[in-house]
């Protein structure tokens, strides 16, 4: 017994010290993990925790005559309501949303599945689908300004062609959000594909292999197979379409600048009319915290629904 204790009390040092040099190694890392993303840290609150915590601040704020602060309260919010021209807008952002998001991502699907093989044709065909991607958006709405022109434009060209007569896509309220979402899904497409082509190169061919061995077709086997798999990649691309659908912007201001009769003014152009022309950076400061707070809960939403019950092997 004497001598079990006596070893023991020998060992217990040698045992303390690994354990000691493992604390503080991951001491170490920690806080060298820390210095070195500080500097992004400091950025991020500098350029996006600061300005939404100001814009916060803007829409409680109230202004008397001459822009003197008067105290806070809700009274831009109720403002902003009561302004027919934001509802107006929230109405085309939902409608310009439902008819890019779903089409956009369904288009980068299905040109995923048919361009995954590695050929020369599927490469060349990839990069043209791509190329729009490197195109700044003011560049492809001054593009589609010109495919669009009434009566001379590329697309009236070929309309006519069939018999059908001239249209103003953009100078219409009936067809100029139309022809936005087109451009929209033109643009985007090509760019939530490479995502598609990534999460296909992560499936496993043995499970596609070992699914033909059980007499599974091709249509099978995209939804018992591709497509469950790539509900990950699907989910990051909806988040990234959610933001796009508020964030993107150029394409509007050149080709319509919100009209005619502000049949394509959406959430953004809303706040920049409000904010630089109308000059109420009150209720654009409202209307900008509605629209930060309901993206934030759209990409939450949409991530959890599309992961909850998601298994997946290595």
């Amino acid at each position: 017994m004497a001598q079990a204790l006596t070893e023991a009390a020998i060992l217990a040092p040698r045992l303390e010290r690994p354990a000691q040099a493992r604390r503080t190694h991951s001491a170490i890392s920690t806080s060298l993990a820390f210095w070195l993303l500080a500097p992004s840290f400091f950025l991020l609150f500098l350029f996006t925790y600061v300005p939404i915590l100001e814009a916060l601040t803007q829409a409680v704020s109230l202004e008397g005559f001459g822009g003197k602060p008067i105290g806070y309260g809700l009274g831009n919010f109720q403002r902003l309501f009561a302004d027919a021209s934001f509802w107006k807008a929230l109405w085309n952002n939902l409608v310009y949303g439902l008819g890019t998001v779903a089409p956009s991502i369904i288009l980068a699907v299905v040109l995923g599945v048919a361009l995954q093989e590695a050929t020369r044709l599927n490469a060349l065909l990839r990069t043209m689908i791509v190329f729009p991607v490197v195109l700044p958006l003011v560049a492809v709405a001054t593009l589609f300004a010109f495919v669009l022109m009434p009566g001379v434009g590329l697309l009236d060209h070929h309309l006519a062609k069939l018999g059908i007569a001239a249209t103003n896509w953009l100078g219409s309220p009936d067809t100029a959000l139309y022809a936005i979402i087109g451009l929209s899904i033109w643009k985007n497409a090509g760019y939530y594909m490479l995502f598609v082509l990534a999460g296909l190169q992560a499936i496993a061919p043995e499970l596609h292999e070992a699914a033909k061995l059980d007499g599974a077709g091709p249509v099978s086997r995209f939804f018992r197979i591709t497509l469950p798999l790539l509900k990950p990649t699907l989910a990051f691309i909806l988040v990234i379409a959610i933001i796009n659908v508020v964030t993107q912007i150029d394409h509007v201001i050149v080709l319509t600048g919100g009209g005619p009769s502000d049949s394509t003014n959406i959430i953004l152009n809303y706040i920049f009319q409000a904010a630089h022309q109308q000059g109420d950076s009150g209720r654009a400061a409202a209307a900008t915290v509605i629209s930060v707070a309901a993206l934030l809960s759209l990409s939450v939403a949409s991530l959890r629904t599309l992961e909850r019950g998601m298994h997946y092997e290595s």
